[in-house]
């Protein structure tokens, strides 16, 4: 299994090493009022990827995370009551004698 998981990755990392070089152009990206950025394309469609992934990723780290401490708590066992001062046998020996 985990061959196939191993060649799963090459293969995707080799079909973006492909996609990269045949796609090493220049973007002309126009951001406010004259101001433009020429970027590679590949580096554009990674971030591109990259702002859509990372808050959602982040989002569900931080849910597992307060999902994991709340069980972690739930799991802990109950604190024991505190033993009654008295208990009800002694104290009627106690008056009896």
């Amino acid at each position: 299994m985990r061959f196939l998981k191993t060649l799963f990755w090459v293969v995707v990392a080799v079909s973006m090493a492909i996609f990269a070089t045949a796609n090493w152009n220049d973007v002309s990206i126009r951001l406010w009022s004259n101001l433009e950025a020429e970027v590679k394309l590949p580096v554009l469609l990674l971030l591109t990827f990259l702002v859509g992934f990372l808050p959602t990723y982040l989002i569900l780290r931080g849910r597992n995370w307060s999902l994991r401490r709340k069980l972690t708590l739930a799991e802990r066992p109950a604190m024991a009551p505190a033993a009654p001062l008295s208990e009800p046998g002694f104290a009627d020996e106690d008056h009896a004698a």
